[in-house]
């Protein structure tokens, strides 16, 4: 297998390499025309034109008119876009069209949008049989978070496993971990998902987009895409001749997070560039309480870009980040008389003793013992290659995540545990043209893996992992029907290493008489068939219809097949099964969706079927009580299991604006997942980690102009409102029942301008602005220790919080300061 990855990567490089001399296969050609209002023949300046396949586009002129040159003579989606105006989606056949003229209808929402997620080719939404949610850059912006995923949980169906307000892991219809996988710059993210405190290692200043797909998507992406995908998208190349950038700062009340960053993109005859840097740091997180809560701190730094070519055979780009987050770790222990948060402390070389943490300590950004140390590295090979008959898509990216963990204060400089892992991806399809309306691609994708234990601790195995599967996707077009399906083959294999350990818990061989097995080396081979089939109708331009019948596949991740040791930051000791199965699923979704000129719905719902389940469940001794493996540090067991599960629920939004109030908006949406154990009893019926119904509400002012020197000027007030979570694990306390509540949100903002230039754009919010205490049930924290002097279990999650965002655009160079544009 590793020869084969190896002829493989070699073949993309060449053709990587190939592609920044490549001729146009089929001629380039421009496309020009004029955008105009289709009520009043105006023309309208700033409208978006962009081909989402190519990475290429412009802005319409003062006079409304546009010009793309270097394009390639192929059919092309095209999306033309102006805020306040209904989205013009059509493809183009750039052969036999260079002029076409667009007239924009006002409407009070961008209708439809194009995707990218789960496909081969840019799609219509609403012409996609899977469930798929857009999350666009403004909403990220007017958004108050602390990280990526924070950003998108209150997005229907989406929730996140929480440990402290630094590290957050995406759920989608109450799947998680390695159920989810996560792409960015073209390829999934692998930052050992496994943990419950390993977060996603991505920038949330550098997302430009988020695109959400609900629903098993092995189809396109292997194993792990079970629950689905989310897709965070960088910004798209800048219009050719254009530099520029921007600078945005965010403070937050709270927990004092402090965070910034700053960019520069351009584009001068096709060679393209963006370089970032971005860091964030926070002391403490506080709730009315628990006050402030030691070790919820963290320090974030990101550097990213990209460089490559837009030219009329496509685009070759190069992106590349380094990220590093040092997040603390929640312990929650408690001083027995006051109920404060205690910390251990080194009163000489040899004894620790317990001290109270004073508020100077809480308020600091300086991070104490216990706490991570997390660095990914990653870059990225990414073309489109546009050829006489379709084209071809390659992605090559190399990986590596370092993780410590510090948690002795006597040696604070001396990590325990360290995962050092690399991980190379490669994806290669070729998309034939269009002919009669069918679009068929097929292609391979897969990657290699291998993590290494450094640290003196172990959890895992070390571990080598190779993966690869083929597949082919077809889709059909009638006037109102889309049909779409495909099917696919995967083999994954896994190796875990054996390792000895001597009795000073050093690695040692069989020479030794007196050592101990910790990890049985094992090796482990999945393969699978998944697929799916499905159909859209369009039943007039604003009402449609999907049904989506789906297969995912998931392999067991090296926790479950392998952990055998304490989980520091779950505060638990894990035993893994080198006997599991993969897990294996069948899921139908159906939506209809309607949308009206001052009102929008959508529905969604669905029926997930899941053999061979794998779930955690903690043990119980054989005298009664928590199973306890070292009584010199009384954590409890847990052992990885496996049952048959079925989930079921959905999603509706509506977005209701009422004529004449046209600027007004009420927009609210409902999310519900229930999940069974079959054949399970009382205690263990419901499936662990499993996020409660909840309702989002905003109604929502917007005022375009606001006098002389305001735009897009919006207020909103809204409320999240979790209900409680009956329905859990309960099996030796596994789980406990979490109480619902209510959190209360504002949020404000305008555009400055002068001149009809963009002088900065200023966000202000307040979350949970009753100041509620309540604690998540997906949040790890609600399992620490009791507070003795209260009589609560846990920690609870962060109080009132005010956010405010400054964005300041920095323009360098215009189209018309450049020769030729």
């Amino acid at each position: 297998m590793k020869t084969i990855l190896k002829i493989f990567v070699g073949i993309l490089v060449c053709i990587s390499i190939s592609a920044y001399t490549m001729p146009s296969g089929g001629g380039k050609t421009s496309l020009s025309g004029k955008i105009t209002n289709k009520e009043t023949g105006e023309s309208l300046p700033l409208v978006t034109i962009y081909f989402p396949d190519l990475k290429i586009g412009t802005l319409s002129g003062a006079d409304g008119t546009y010009r793309i040159e270097n394009l390639p003579q192929s059919k092309i989606l095209l999306q033309v876009s102006l805020i306040g105006h209904k989205t013009i989606i059509e493809a183009i056949d750039l052969s036999a069209v260079t002029t076409k003229d667009f007239a924009l209808e006002l409407s009070v929402r961008e209708i439809n949008e194009i995707v990218i997620t789960g496909t081969s080719h840019s799609v219509e939404k609403n012409r996609t049989p899977t469930p798929i949610t857009i999350v666009p850059k403004i909403t990220l912006l007017q958004n108050s978070s602390s990280n990526i995923i924070d950003a998108i949980a209150n997005q229907p169906g989406i929730s996140q496993v929480t440990t402290g307000s630094g590290i957050s892991k995406p759920v989608i219809r109450g799947l998680g971990y390695n159920r989810v996988v996560v792409v960015n710059d073209g390829i999934r993210q692998e930052g050992q998902q496994w943990g419950d405190e390993h977060g996603i290692e991505i920038d949330e200043f550098a997302v430009s987009k988020v695109e959400i797909l609900k629903g098993p998507a092995s189809l396109s992406y292997g194993s792990d895409a079970m629950a689905g995908v989310i897709n965070m998208i960088s910004a798209p190349s800048l219009n050719e001749g254009t530099i520029k950038g921007n600078v945005l700062g965010n403070y937050q009340t709270n927990n004092g997070l402090i965070a910034y960053s700053g960019n520069v993109a351009g584009n001068l005859k096709g060679f393209v560039w963006d370089a970032r840097y971005s860091s964030k740091m926070a002391h403490a997180y506080k709730n009315k309480y628990d006050g402030y809560v030691f070790g919820s701190g963290f320090k974030e730094t990101t550097m990213s870009g990209i460089v490559g070519v837009n030219k009329s055979w496509g685009y070759s780009h190069i992106q590349f980040s380094a990220y590093h987050l040092i997040p603390g770790i929640v312990e929650g222990g408690r001083d027995s008389a006051s109920g404060r948060f205690v910390k251990e402390f080194a009163a000489d070389n040899e004894s620790v003793i317990d001290t109270i943490v004073s508020d100077k300590e809480m308020k600091s950004y300086t991070l104490g013992i216990p706490k991570q140390d997390v660095g990914h590295s990653k870059i990225v090979l990414n073309n489109n290659i546009y050829l006489k008959k379709g084209n071809l898509k390659t992605v090559l990216g190399f990986q590596q995540n370092r993780r410590k963990e510090y948690v002795d204060v006597i040696y604070p400089d001396d990590f325990e545990l360290y995962f050092k892992m690399n991980t190379i991806n490669y994806d290669a399809r070729y998309v034939f043209p269009e002919k009669n309306q069918l679009q068929t691609s097929f292609g391979v994708n897969g990657m290699s893996q291998r993590s290494e234990n450094e640290g003196i601790d172990f959890l895992v195995p070390a571990y080598s992992l190779f993966d690869i599967g083929g597949f082919v996707i077809s889709k059909k077009s009638f006037e109102k029907i889309d049909l779409s399906g495909g099917m696919r083959y995967d083999i994954r294999k896994i190796t875990g290493d054996e390792l000895l350990l001597d009795t000073l818990g050093s690695p040692t061989t069989e020479n030794n008489p007196f050592h101990v097995k910790k990890f049985n080396g094992f090796n482990a081979t999945f393969s699978n068939v998944t697929g799916s089939i499905g159909a859209t109708y369009q039943f007039s331009d604003y009402v449609y219809s999907k049904l989506n019948l789906s297969r995912g596949f998931r392999t067991p991740n090296i926790a479950e097949l392998g952990a055998n040791g304490e989980h520091e930051g779950a505060e638990r000791y894990e035993f893994g099964n080198p006997s599991m199965k993969a897990e294996t699923s069948w899921q139908i979704d159906y939506a209809f969706g309607w949308d009206a000129k001052h009102i929008s719905l959508e529905l969604d719902v669905f029926n997930n079927y899941i053999n061979n389940f794998i779930y955690i469940t903690k043990l119980n001794s054989i005298f009664g009580g928590d199973s306890i493996v070292d009584f010199s540090n009384p954590i409890p067991a847990f052992k990885f299991t496996q049952g048959n599960a079925k989930l079921f629920g959905g999603e509706v939004a509506i977005d209701l604006h009422p004529h004449p109030l046209d600027w007004l908006h009420f927009e609210t949406s409902f999310s519900y997942v229930q999940a069974v154990q079959k054949n399970a009893t009382d205690s263990t019926k419901y499936l662990p980690m499993i996020p409660p119904a909840k309702i989002t509400s905003d109604l929502r002012a917007d005022i375009k102009k606001a006098g002389k020197f305001f735009e897009n000027m919006y207020f909103k007030i809204g409320i999240d409102e979790f209900f409680s979570q009956n329905k859990f694990y309960s099996a030796y306390g596994t789980e406990t029942r979490t109480p619902g509540y209510l959190l209360v949100n504002f949020g404000m903002g305008t555009d400055f301008v002068s001149k009809k230039n963009m002088i900065c754009s200023l966000y202000f919010s307040i979350n949970n602005l009753t100041n509620a205490v309540y604690q998540s049930h997906l949040s790890r924290l609600k399992y620490s220790d009791e507070n003795n002097v209260t009589g609560r279990a846990g920690v609870y999650n962060m109080g009132r919080n005010m956010s405010i965002k400054l964005l300041i655009p920095i323009n360098i160079k215009k189209p018309n300061e450049v020769s030729g544009n």
